[in-house]
């Protein structure tokens, strides 16, 4: 019994030792096939050698087009034709990372691809910049359009041109890029591919006979725009210089958790790769290089980038705002000329942003801090008030940066905000010491009607103006050119597109524009007219701050700038708001606009009262006088020692858009 005991027993010694040793030997093959895959990257790194890229066969080029004509598309199409991505039905807006791109159908932050094609027995370099098409990223895009060499211009062959389609182009034109013209969506039903080529004709002097026809959608095409991109659309051999000192220009950065600012960079003059040291010509600080890359789209990391390529590098910049776009990089101690064109982002569009709730207050905070890492255009500046409590006062690029901004506040971090009136930067000319002193210098840019000066010390106010361009049918002129008259504009150009189209350009305060202009114009054309706009700059205007009041108190945080010519209509409509939001008391509470201590609209809230007439049912008159008299002694009495509280509500619902 025992040797069947010790004979088990040795058995199973036996088995446990050859099923530790096989336990082992996966787990060896196992880390074995993790190492291999892990090598993996690092093989193709070394085997992608953009050195067999001269600038010769590189082309750097971007798509840019009216919202909603197919960009992201055509990007989706040119990426699967290329094999930089598989075929797959749901490659939809592949460039496009965030959930707010995707939902509305626009860029917000570049994106740039870098693909291989051969042709004619030759293998090209391409680098598809991707850049924002919207007036408000207008900085962005032409710092993008500046690392490009030709333009894809994309066309709805449904909707012809449209009002950023006109933008674009002569952004691209006053660039000196090629362009190259495409007509998309020829598949659908009511396409007119005739009819747009006679608008590209008669705006841009565009030839009927360069202009390609394709469906990004179907893949129609699309080798047509690839090779046409190779053969007419330049290389960049004529600003690039592969023998200069390194100079690599900045056009856009986002910021990684884990790597700092990750920043996309065009090489210009010579070469860049890891370990170097460079210096930023703006900021003047210095970085070593930790990775360098191409995107396609994923990041890729290579072991050097050549004059002519398009590539992100990392070197632990851990702020996005030492990562300015159109910045100049250069090696330490080997200065060079930077780039032509970079300026500071500068906001032209302002708002108040707090917390629905206070103890939200922290939370909200942190989520600003976040999403400003990655947008180094917005401002940031601390403000308070007595009735929403601590918040900020943010500057913006436009309108759509303002509503991308709060979306994305929403969406991705969860807050609930709420975000007052937009207003714009005005400047005033002020004289005397006093006020100079507390201004600082003679004309003060104010973004927020608490700072206005007092009127005694105005010499000149002035205001942004813009030059807005509308794309119309010509049955709605006549509602276009009433509603532009009513926001002060001056009509600059009028001509026709088309047969059933017109083209109307307006020069109108940026401050008309900026809370429902869009909405109106959308109202009155049914949905038809599409409008775009530039900053022209400052111009004289007769402005004036105009004050509410209630019961003859001031109250400050509805107090705003408006033009002269608008204020009795402007506070006669707030007046009237106020007077449907606020709570009724005790005792009748006036509400007034007030320019300059000039009362300008009124309107009453009346008092809550008890009916003392209730008791009296027949009797003499004078028994009822005696008690209303009486009740109205009191109501004055209450009156002079009452206190108007104005809920938080009531702020909210005046002061948010």
């Amino acid at each position: 019994m025992s040797f069947a005991v010790r004979l088990s027993s040795r058995v199973y010694q036996k088995s446990l030792r050859f099923a530790l040793q096989t336990c082992t030997y996966q787990q060896c093959g196992l880390h074995t096939s993790r190492l291999q895959k892990n090598k993996e990257p690092e093989q193709e790194a070394d085997k992608f050698d953009l050195k067999s890229f001269p600038v010769d066969y590189i082309r750097n080029f971007s798509i840019i087009a009216h919202v909603d004509h197919g960009k992201s598309t055509l990007a989706d199409r040119l990426l699967e034709f290329t094999g930089a991505i598989k075929k797959d039905a749901d490659n939809k807006q592949v460039l496009d990372k965030l959930q707010v791109e995707r939902e509305r159908g626009i860029t917000v932050k570049a994106q740039t691809a870098s693909i291989t094609y051969k042709h004619k027995g030759q293998t090209y370099l391409l680098n598809l910049i991707d850049t924002p098409g919207h007036v408000d990223f207008s900085y962005e895009v032409s710092r993008s359009l500046s690392a490009c060499d030709g333009v894809i211009l994309l066309v709805d062959a449904n909707e012809g041109v449209q009002a950023q389609t006109v933008a674009n182009f002569y952004l691209a034109f006053t660039n000196e890029l090629s362009i190259l013209p495409v007509l998309n969506k020829i598949d659908l039903k009511n396409a007119d591919p005739e009819s747009v080529k006679e608008q590209l004709l008669t705006l841009f002097e565009i030839d009927p006979d360069e202009v390609l026809m394709i469906s990004a959608k179907k893949g129609i095409g699309i080798e047509e725009v690839i090779t046409s991109v190779i053969d007419r659309i330049t290389c960049p051999a004529k600003k690039c210089d592969p023998d200069a000192p390194l100079r690599a220009l900045l056009f856009d950065s986002w910021f990684d958790k884990y790597k700092g600012a990750v920043c996309l960079i065009l090489i210009v003059d010579g070469t860049l790769k890891k370990g170097d040291v460079v210096s930023s010509a703006h900021t003047g600080k210095s970085y070593e290089i930790r990775d360098v890359g191409i995107l396609t789209p994923q990041e890729r990391s290579v072991q050097q980038l050549f004059a002519g390529q398009v590539g992100y590098f990392t070197a632990n910049i851990r702020s996005a705002k030492e990562a300015q776009v159109g910045d100049t990089f250069h090696l330490k101690g080997i200065p060079c000329e930077p780039l032509e064109g970079f300026r500071q982002a500068k906001p032209m569009v302002f708002a108040g942003m707090y917390p629905m709730d206070q103890s939200e207050h922290p939370a909200l905070r942190a989520a600003i801090d976040r999403l400003t890492l990655n947008d180094s255009s917005v401002s940031v500046n601390k403000e308070s008030s007595a009735a929403l409590g601590q918040g900020w006062r943010l500057g913006f690029l436009g309108l759509l940066h303002m509503d991308v901004f709060n979306q994305r506040l929403e969406q991705e971090h969860g807050a609930q905000v709420v975000v007052t009136t937009p207003s714009v930067p005005y400047k005033v000319r002020i004289h005397g010491e006093k006020a100079l002193r507390e201004y600082g210098e003679e004309e003060p840019t104010i973004t927020n009607p608490i700072q206005w000066p007092d009127p005694q010390v105005i010499v000149e106010t002035s205001e942004p103006m813009v030059m807005g361009t509308i794309i119309t049918p010509d049955s709605y002129l006549g509602a276009i050119i009433t509603l532009c008259q009513d926001r002060r504009g001056i009509q600059h150009s009028l001509r026709n597109l088309d047969q059933n189209r017109i083209i109307v350009q307006y020069k109108l305060p940026l401050n008309e524009i900026v809370v429902d202009f869009y909405d109106n114009l959308k109202s009155v054309t049914s949905g038809y007219a599409t409008f775009d706009y530039e900053d022209i700059g400052y111009e004289p205007s007769s402005l004036v701050k105009l004050d509410i009041l209630l019961n003859g108190t001031l109250i400050e945080e509805l107090s705003t700038i408006v033009h002269s010519s608008r204020a009795r209509l402007i506070g006669k409509q707030i007046c009237e708001k106020l007077s449907n939001t606020m709570p009724r008391h005790l005792f009748q509470i006036a509400i007034q606009a007030a320019v300059r201590g000039k009362i300008l609209a009124r309107t009453n809230i009346k008092a809550v009262r008890k009916d003392v007439l209730a008791k009296c049912y027949g009797g003499d008159i004078s028994r009822k006088m005696k008690l209303l008299k009486r009740q109205a002694e009191g109501k004055k009495r209450m009156k002079m020692y009452g206190n108007i509280e104005v809920p938080r509500e009531t702020f909210i619902n005046i002061l948010k858009r």
